[in-house]
């Protein structure tokens, strides 16, 4: 008969038996990529592209990882057509089911969880879309159609539309003047200001024959524009890429008139590190409400904030919109005016 096995031999396998399996799926669930996958794959069944498309990750790495969870018997496949269609499995086992929960709670309110869900809504949008049998008819090329004829800005040639024709505009951080040449038809003055020499070369170019535009060259810190000229200020995708934003801020509320309007379209946060390098950007996004409190502090009445939904063939981070009107009546701009001895006083920054 053998000799018995040591107690501390005993214990040694009785701890590999219990401990084992669950090392195995706390290693598979210890990858933030997978658990993102896995996440998705909870609440809809997706392709291999579709899940690309969503996390943002070549092919390569996003089979690798289904394979992975696959041979955990995290995820489940089938196949229909020339694709293979991934979801969760309905079968795990308790103790798996328990530990994904408590990983699952963990990730509420993660930026780029939530950016995942959006992307994925996205896809299954399109899904539906592509379904209906109007969309087999021309009315349902329309969108293409028009991109074909009118190019991809059209629906922002309306929205320029609504301003009245009497207002001066600024396009602070214009870059190219892409944006300048969209407003110049529909604004008494427009703006446009930048700090590289490069940009503005094409933006001179590309303006030579809008009227109501102006190129000027200049730092969004020190505007290079009169106190209260402006009714609007357009400040699209510049401030990641700006060092200090409450100078900024404190220009754009001293070039608007009271009353007048500032619109910022800018990156939400993210973690994409690689991105943010790869672009120098000096931030990795921003949380909307971070820069409405900021406004509210140098004088800025918050409007709202809106999430732009983000289109699946998208690269880049998610966009949101944030209004904001500098506080005042056009009234009192107008007192200061006909008075010498009244000013308004520019608004002083402590800073911490």
């Amino acid at each position: 008969m053998p000799p018995a096995a040591a107690p501390a031999s005993r214990e040694r396998e009785a701890t590999g038996a219990t401990v084992g399996p669950v090392l195995s799926r706390l290693q598979t669930l210890a990858d933030g990529t997978r658990v993102r996958v896995l996440l998705l794959l909870e609440a809809n069944e997706f392709s291999v592209g579709e899940i690309c498309r969503i996390v943002q990750l070549p092919q390569s790495t996003v089979s690798r990882h289904l394979g992975t969870l696959a041979q955990g018997g995290w995820v489940v496949s089938r196949p229909e057509g020339t694709s293979r269609y991934y979801r969760i499995s309905r079968t795990l086992a308790d103790d798996a089911r328990d530990l994904w929960a408590a990983v699952r709670n963990q990730l509420v309110g993660v930026p780029r969880v939530e950016e995942d869900r959006r992307r994925a809504r996205g896809i299954l949008d399109g899904r539906a879309t592509g379904s209906r049998a109007f969309f087999r008819s021309e009315a349902g090329r329309w969108d293409q159609l028009r991109e074909q004829l009118f190019g991809t800005r059209v629906d922002a040639a309306l929205l320029a539309g609504l301003l009245r024709g009497t207002e001066a505009v600024g396009d602070l951080g214009c870059g190219t003047g892409h944006l300048t040449r969209l407003l110049a038809p529909f604004a008494r003055r427009v703006i446009a200001i930048d700090r590289s020499p490069a940009m503005l070369g094409v933006a001179r170019h590309r303006l030579r024959d809008e009227p109501s535009a102006e190129v000027v060259q200049g730092d969004l810190a020190a505007l290079p524009v009169e106190s209260g000229a402006l009714d609007l200020a357009v400040v699209s995708l510049v401030l990641h890429y700006v060092v200090d934003l409450e100078a900024v801020f404190a220009e754009v509320h001293r070039v608007l008139e009271p009353g007048g309007r500032v619109l910022i379209v800018e990156i939400r946060e993210h973690g994409r590190t690689g991105f943010a390098e790869r672009m120098g950007h000096l931030w990795l996004g921003f949380r909307p409400e971070a820069l409405e409190e900021l406004l509210g502090g140098i004088g800025f009445r918050p409007l709202g904030i809106r999430h732009l939904a983000p289109r699946p063939e998208a690269d880049g981070p998610e966009l949101f919109v944030l209004r904001a009107e500098r506080e005042g009546c056009r009234e009192a701009r107008q007192v200061a005016e006909d008075d010498p001895g009244v000013r308004a006083e520019r608004p002083v920054l402590e800073r911490t």
